[in-house]
């Protein structure tokens, strides 16, 4: 359900969309058509209402304010990326990429914020696979706190993978998607293993065919292909499994966890909401639901030396050093990957996607359009939320990347 950014095309071909009739009546949401591309407007704002889901609290503490210093960011031009794209602003790209909400953040202060598509700041939404930079975010704190050997092998938290395809690789591997496991996250296959994820967790309906249900049973069936520590391949299941490490060391659920050592410090205005399986364990990779300001209060942390807006330490600088410090070795399994991500000299860390070498920019990346956008140089924080009808689109992605670009160019100028 969450796959790659491969953006070699402009993804799945919209003639090979599911057709609109669905089970239920009338235009209610369910399981056979929440993905449709003509639902995903409201699904995504919607989520607790089609699936199971909890709460990730925010805790108890207040709620951090920010404040408004609004600049007219709208204008500024956008970089054409070749001499077929059109001359765009950064309002232009937003109205061009199906936005429901953007958000523009400057040292915790509001330079730029718009709502769309029924969407405010009180709206839960869909983050798809930016949810991953959100679980990475807990590994790396249970890792400085010495609960987590990212050296260790995965078996020696999670020994029920010990006859899975998991068998070998490391904690590493899977924080930086290098381990050697057979996953295929391709749409147009009813058989790839990312539709068969969908219906082990009762997130698809089941296509007559009988097989593991829930996550971790699901996690257990997959076989590696190759030898653990090779080419970054973009896998949804390394951040499913990262989560069952993370419950395993930690003692408790993800949920709690996430709660306790990351939402709770942030001055978050509302809970994460999370969506899980039949049994209650969470949809890691891509089910996290979150408001657009809560995104920025999280991203801050990235720009911030690990610190919060609320002064607390969610993450320590040594592990920031570890994730921006720019590694050949990354880029060079980055470029060996067997998808052509269209990121030249680009490299992926600790669930975190790093696009651009130039820049060294923290990107947390979903389909259908869900960004949070990091630049610690600049301080700036970018989050965009979407609904674009594909998964996955290359002339949607690549401009939303160079419009926050061009923010921070912006920025820089007047430092």
């Amino acid at each position: 359900m969450f796959p790659p950014p491969n953006m070699a095309t402009e993804a799945t071909d919209a003639a090979h969309q599911p057709a609109e009739t669905s089970p239920g009546s009338g235009n209610e949401l369910n399981i056979a058509n929440w993905q449709y591309p003509q639902n995903v407007k409201r699904s995504f704002q919607n989520i607790a209402r089609i699936h199971p889901t909890v709460k990730v609290s925010r805790g108890d503490g207040p709620i951090v304010k920010l404040h408004l210093a609004e600049e007219k960011l709208g204008k500024l031009e956008v970089a054409k990326a070749n001499f077929t794209d059109p001359a765009l602003t950064v309002r232009g790209v937003m109205h061009a990429t199906n936005t429901d909400a953007v958000l523009i953040m400057h040292n915790g202060r509001i330079l730029w914020e718009k709502y769309y598509n029924t969407m405010t700041s009180l709206t839960d939404h869909l983050l798809m696979s930016v949810s991953k930079t959100l679980v990475g975010t807990l590994a790396g704190v249970l890792i400085d706190a010495g609960v987590i050997d990212p050296e260790q092998e995965v078996t020696a938290y999670v020994p029920a993978l010990a006859t899975s395809g998991y068998a070998g690789a490391r904690v590493r591997d899977i924080l930086d998607m290098r381990s050697g496991i057979k996953f295929s996250e391709e749409y147009l296959d009813p058989d790839a293993e990312v539709r068969l994820l969908e219906e082990a967790i009762g997130w698809a309906p089941p296509h007559g065919r009988v097989g593991p249900i829930g996550m971790y049973e699901f996690l257990r069936t997959l076989q590696a292909k190759s030898a653990h520590g090779g080419a970054f391949e973009y896998r949804s299941c390394e951040t499913d499994v990262l989560g069952w490490v993370i419950e395993s060391a930690g003692g408790a659920p993800l949920q709690e966890l996430l709660s306790d050592h990351v939402w709770s410090k942030i001055g978050a205005q509302q809970d994460l909401v999370m969506g899980v399986d039949q049994f209650g364990t969470g949809m890691f990779d891509g089910g996290l639901n979150a408001t657009l300001r809560d995104l920025a209060r999280f991203g801050h942390i990235y720009v911030n030396g690990g610190r919060a807006l609320t002064g607390k330490q969610v993450v320590s600088e040594n592990w920031l050093a570890d994730t921006f410090t720019v590694d050949p070795l990354q880029q060079q399994a980055f470029a060996q990957s067997p998808s052509d991500n269209l990121m030249p000299g680009g490299r992926y860390r600790n669930q975190i996607w790093f696009p651009n070498p130039a820049t060294n920019a923290a990107v947390a990346l979903g389909i259908h359009g869900q960004m949070i956008y990091m630049d610690p140089a600049t301080k700036l924080v970018a989050v965009k939320l979407s609904s674009w009808p594909l998964p996955q689109d290359a002339s949607k992605l690549f401009p939303t990347i160079r419009a926050f670009e061009a923010v921070s160019g912006y920025l820089a100028s007047k430092q």
